[in-house]
């Protein structure tokens, strides 16, 4: 990421919901926005990946349609999306995967300059807090893993220069508020497919930070998503609605992952076997 992009001009809001990760998981969707209508919400920010999952063109419409509208930056899986609609095979994905990819690119075509046109990070000043970064993984990468259990000083670098006392991430789907190198670095968890108790985990900030976690009709939103022409739809049924895989298993898979290659992507949607 180019400095200037950290640089960007700052909103204000006074209390705002942040959504990552919700991977086309309606139902999640639905229930989190039910709680945000009772929370004072004056805006949300969807911190990226919306549209890879079961029901990408639908959830995709209905963050669209917000009123007053979301702000959103751009996730990795949104970014292979785009790629895959102009060609490019998505070579981060695994190749089980890709059908997927594939397939979600094909239901929100119409939308390729939407997605294209999300920014990678967002600034905004936020009553309590001050200012507040968000970015989907990093500052400075929409891949890049790190969780709870990251050590500090591997982070302080990522962090550095930040310039910002709050920043809210996800990717990983898993949250935490920790502090690296005196910035506090909260996430915001997974709409839609979380690693831990079922529900659909977001944040809530002004004045303070809450970590939130909303439950919903697991069975009703399994049946759904088994009804629709995903690829990966029984298993994002199974183990990203139903019974996701435990936060501390994947906390293993991550910190396995960070010792062998620490760049790597992401778990990617349906791939939570490795959480077994």
């Amino acid at each position: 990421m180019k400095p200037e992009d950290l640089a960007r001009p700052r909103g204000d809001a006074e209390r705002v919901a942040a959504l990552y990760d919700v991977h086309g998981n309606l139902p999640a969707l639905e229930a989190v926005l039910e709680e945000i209508r009772a929370a004072g919400v004056d805006l949300i920010v969807v911190g990226g990946d919306v549209v890879p999952g079961p029901l990408p063109r639908e959830t995709l419409a209905r963050l669209l349609a917000l009123d007053p509208p979301a702000r959103f930056i751009q996730g990795n899986g949104d970014r292979v999306v785009v790629q895959a609609m102009c060609g490019v095979e998505p070579a981060s994905v695994p190749e089980p995967y890709r059908d997927g990819i594939y397939w979600a690119a094909g239901e929100v075509r119409e939308y390729e300059a939407v997605l294209a046109g999300w920014p990678k990070t967002l600034r905004l000043h936020v009553r309590g807090l001050g200012d507040v970064l968000f970015c989907h993984a990093t500052p400075q990468s929409d891949t890049e893993n790190f969780t709870r259990r990251t050590p500090e000083d591997r982070l302080v670098p990522v962090f550095r220069d930040a310039d910002a006392a709050l920043v809210v991430c996800g990717h990983t789907h898993m949250q935490f508020d920790r502090t690296v190198g005196g910035v506090r670095v909260v996430n915001s968890g997974s709409v839609g497919m979380p690693f831990g108790e079922p529900g659909a985990y977001w944040l809530l900030l002004g004045p303070g930070v809450e970590l939130r976690r909303t439950r919903y009709d697991l069975e009703a939103a399994a049946a759904l998503v088994r009804s629709t022409a995903y690829p990966h739809a029984e298993e994002f049924a199974a183990r990203s609605v139903l019974q996701p895989p435990s936060e501390e298993a994947m906390l293993d898979v991550f910190a396995a992952r960070e010792a062998s290659t620490p760049q790597q992507a992401a778990v990617p949607p349906g791939d939570t076997e490795a959480g077994k």
